[in-house]
């Protein structure tokens, strides 16, 4: 054990922290030459060093971290703090819940479930887009938000008073990640411990895959599964492999015209080509220097977009000048001096050693969207009419059979080999009328224009850029489409205060952008009802509508089931878009309209420039308005106040509610595991291709009355106007495992070209319901896997995505590849997954997902194995091949072979 704790004093009062400077002074490591997020996790080992769970050699692995590693390394890492929403945080509570059920049913003490670190729930996902454009539009929505979720914040008030550690912020408060950048974080933690008061970097992680926002503020944290986020709540480190660190080395600046959104879009296009999946980025260079606060959250935020852990930003002197504009200026001082005195203080001229280097030109940044599926798939402005075309094209030339796009180009309108094709589309137009009004709505009209999502809401440049245009389009006479949706659902009350004080909200509403709620909406598939004539002429002819939102996810069906292509991109761009009605324009070259002189507006002609923007943004952000708002923030409107707030050390759990279940995640729970065994005779449930998201495995939005979600409500006498959303019922076990891959636009090749959620039930070749299949195979005792391509899990940090699959008796995944969140819940839940060998997938090995597959060496499984898997055709040939085992660690192989992490935590508890 070395010398390791040293004191500093600020404003008066003496703090001890773990030094870093000792590890070099020991002659153990130069940690001068590590990444800064690597030193933040040396400091994590460092403090935490029992000799037990973290040992020395721990502390010389990391400090000597290496660029590359042959095999994984494994680190117990404990984060200061959870984040929480409350899509993801209920699930988490009830699980809570049910764990002090199966303690006290055990004879242990109930109260060891208990949060044993700080823990913050922001209730920003349930509202929804029942009603846009007017003033009254936020009151009703959010009205309506109680009135759907009531059993659930009932829920959420009892755990409050329930457990200790957690804070709620309720409806109405923010996005939870704005929240998390604006308030919630210190970017340095203090404890009082036998040492007086311990300072310490703050850490965390959340279970939304967003949570690398805060990576901006030089705060180390990202998204991790629900059931992974419950463990750590509980004193259990979250274990990990020690990363690759990729340096971005950022030079030059945004040129005028372009926002930080385009950047956003560029570098995920970017760092998604160079296979960041899975690694750490950290930003460096000049470029990061000229770079505000804000702008580096956005390109933190999209670290999932771009497939890394994190975006880490390392602490500087903008990150000290955000918290005292942030009215945490009390906290400034310990900020700066703890980071000099521990070396994560980011001067500007150190050259730490990385993975890999990629440099970028931020000058070189256009305007640009995003879609229409895939955050990656970038398109400069002046790019997509014709990208649309090409779009437009291969949908119709392969509707109903997407296995076949490639011969048409992809959906970013390329061929295999990268070239761009040259598809001419035919653009089907129809007539509607709209409050009493005759127009024509056409393939690329877009019928939601949405300023939306943490991503752009944090950032006040790009909101007064979005409002200052506005302004300008309403003076030369411009107008939004009838047929468009508006909404604004800023992620904070801040984002109105500004707009509101500089009048530009008042030119936002003239264009119809109301403020619908505060929280998430449009971007995770809340985005309400469309008109009548538009839902009709999309289900009836099958016109190719679009969306506009400046959000960070667009996967196909997520935003609405009946818009086919849905573009990310700027606020600006978003109203400039809302102005033309439809995605079917050069915007560069051609006009957004006729102005009150009858005279063409183009958007140069309102685009504002950056000194207007400053201007703004300079007289009214002040830490007086960021004080103002979060004064009170849990203390809730006076519906939160008149919920009731059960009491008790367990919860009442109400047989006949369809929000809150008690979930069978502990029925039959035992104090020894039963051993694993191969897994012989299985049936493949699902045959997948490629970028299949959490969202098509456990999608969100709206659920389909004629699917067994819908059936098992009806069931329940629960009408369909009243169904609310599959996020919404997390906490219901049986509304979830009837939603797992029931997505309506899921591609299972086993019932192709058939869209949603279908399969075929094997032996009798029967199509039926994914779930109905599955209650069949567990009748007949039959193991089930998942067959599926590369990045399998692609997008937003589902536990449900893991549970659904676990509850449907899938036993094994195998896929070609996985993105790293989903592939942990995988294994959080006890679902082996497995990859493909030597460039292998099912296409190439022949199979059709017919036969019977024998999964052996299970019993002695180790980190990284590799096992053979047979498949059994009805003609009785075999197909053998090996496969990699992906639990990558020996603690994922403790928690596979405990069936999941929450049984092993629990086992761990009950034995204490």
């Amino acid at each position: 054990m070395i010398s390791a704790k040293s004191t500093i004093k600020v404003a008066g009062k003496k703090y001890t922290y773990y030094r870093l400077k000792s590890i070099e002074d020991e002659g153990i490591a130069n940690i001068s030459r590590l990444p800064f997020s690597i030193r933040v996790l040396v400091e994590n080992i460092l403090r935490k060093m029992d000799g037990k769970t973290v040992s020395g050699d721990d502390l010389i692995g990391i400090a000597n971290w290496k660029v590359r590693y042959d095999k994984p390394k494994e680190i117990a890492y404990y984060p200061s703090r959870v984040l929480l929403q409350d899509f993801t945080g209920v699930p988490c509570v009830v699980d809570l819940a049910s764990m002090r059920d199966a303690m006290l049913e055990h004879g242990g003490d109930a109260m060891r479930i208990n949060p044993l670190i700080p823990v913050d729930l922001v209730i920003d996902h349930s509202v929804q887009v029942d009603y846009h454009g007017s003033s009254s539009a936020m009151k009703m929505n959010m009205d309506m938000e109680y009135k759907r979720n009531a059993e659930r914040y009932t829920l959420l008030k009892w755990a409050q008073n329930a457990f200790k550690n957690l804070r709620i912020f309720p409806p109405g408060t923010g996005i939870v990640h704005q929240v998390n950048l604006e308030y919630i974080s210190t970017v340095v933690m203090t404890a009082e411990n036998d040492d007086g008061i311990t300072v310490f970097p703050d850490t965390l992680i959340g279970t939304d895959s967003h949570t690398t926002m805060i990576n901006g503020l030089g705060v180390l944290g990202w998204g991790v599964g629900g059931i992974e986020a419950e463990a750590v709540m509980l004193g259990q480190p979250y274990y990990m492999s020690i990363p690759e660190v990729v340096g971005v080395n950022l030079i030059g600046e945004l040129p005028e015209g372009s926002t930080a959104t385009d950047l956003v879009l560029t570098i995920t296009e970017l760092l998604r080509s160079n296979n960041v999946v899975g690694k750490f980025v950290e930003y460096s260079g000049p470029g990061v220097k000229s770079m505000s606060l804000p702008d580096r959250a956005m390109l933190a935020n999209m670290a999932p977009e771009y497939g890394a852990t994190t975006g880490f930003f390392p602490v500087d002197e903008e990150t000290i000048s955000y918290l005292r504009l942030t009215n945490r200026g009390d906290s400034a001082d310990l900020v700066e001096s703890y980071t000099k005195e521990q070396g994560l203080f980011y001067y500007g001229d150190e050259k730490p050693e990385y993975s890999n280097i990629i440099e970028f030109d931020m000058s070189m940044v256009k305007p640009s969207l995003a879609g229409p599926s895939r955050p990656q798939d970038r398109i400069p402005v002046s790019d997509m009419k014709k990208r649309f075309s090409i779009f437009l094209s291969s949908r119709q030339k392969n509707e109903g059979d997407m296995k076949s796009l490639s011969a048409f180009g992809d959906e970013s309108g390329h061929d295999e080999s990268g070239n761009t094709c040259k598809i001419e589309a035919a653009r089907r137009e129809i007539k509607i009328v709209i409050k009493g009004e005759e127009m024509s709505v056409h393939d690329g009209s877009v019928v939601i224009a949405a300023i939306t999502s943490c991503t752009s809401t944090s950032n006040p440049s790009v909101m007064i850029g979005a409002g200052i245009m506005a302004k300008k389009a309403v003076e030369k006479g411009l107008r939004v489409k009838p047929y468009v949706k508006t909404s604004l659902a800023p992620g904070s009350g801040v984002v109105l205060d500004y707009l509101g004080k500089s009048g530009l909200l008042n030119s936002l509403e003239n264009l119809g952008f109301f403020n619908v709620g505060i929280g998430c909406t449009t971007c995770i598939g809340n985005s309400g009802p469309l008109h009548p004539e538009i839902e009709r002429v999309a289900n009836k002819e099958g016109l190719i509508f679009t969306s506009v939102l400046s959000g960070n996810r667009n996967f196909e069906a997520r935003i609405h089931q009946n818009v086919k292509a849905n573009y990310l991109a700027s606020p600006a761009l978003v109203v400039a878009f809302a102005i033309a009605g439809s995605a079917d324009i050069d915007l560069t070259t051609e006009p957004l309209g006729k102005g009150i002189d009858g005279k063409q507006v183009y958007l140069s002609d309102i685009w504002p420039s950056d000194d207007e923007v400053s201007e703004i943004m300079s007289s009214l952000l002040t830490p007086d308005i960021f004080k103002e708002r979060y004064h009170n923030a849990i203390e809730g409107d006076s519906h939160w106040k008149t919920l009731p707030s059960p009491d008790g050390k367990s919860f009442k759990w109400n047989k006949s509610s369809t929000y809150i279940k008690r979930p069978p995640f502990f029925k039959g729970f035992k104090l020894l595991p039963d051993s694993r065994g191969n897994i012989d005779r299985a049936s493949a449930l699902l045959l997948l291709g490629d970028s299949v998201t959490t969202d098509h495995i456990s999608p969100a939005g709206a659920i389909p009355e004629d699917y067994p979600a819908g059936q098992y409500l009806i069931s329940e006498n629960v009408s369909p106007s009243d169904f609310n959303t599959y996020g919404s019922r997390r906490g219901n076990h049986e509304v979830m495992l009837r939603g797992t891959f029931a997505n309506v636009r899921i591609k299972n090749m086993l019932v192709a070209p058939k869209e949603g959620g279908f399969t075929i039930k094997f032996p009798e070749r029967e199509e039926v319901f994914t779930y109905n299949a599955a209650m069949r195979y567990m009748r007949d005792s039959r193991p089930l896997i998942v067959l599926a391509g590369k990045e399998y899990g692609t997008g937003s940090s589902r536990d449900w995505a893991a549970k659904g699959t676990h509850l449907l008796g899938v036993r094994a995944v195998i896929a070609e590849s996985y993105e790293r969140i989903h592939r942990s819940n995988l294994v959080g839940m006890g679902v082996l997954p497995l990859e493909f060998r030597n460039g292998s997938n099912w296409k190439s090995l022949g199979l059709d997902g017919g036969e019977e597959f024998c999964i052996n060496g299970i019993s002695d499984i180790t980190p990284g194995m590799s096992i053979n898997i047979d498949a059994i055709k009805d003609n009785g040939n075999k197909v053998s091949f090996e496969v990699t085992v992906r639990l990558d660690t020996a603690i994922e192989v403790e928690y596979y072979n405990n069936d999941g992490i929450l049984p092993f935590v629990l086992r761990m508890l009950a034995k204490e």
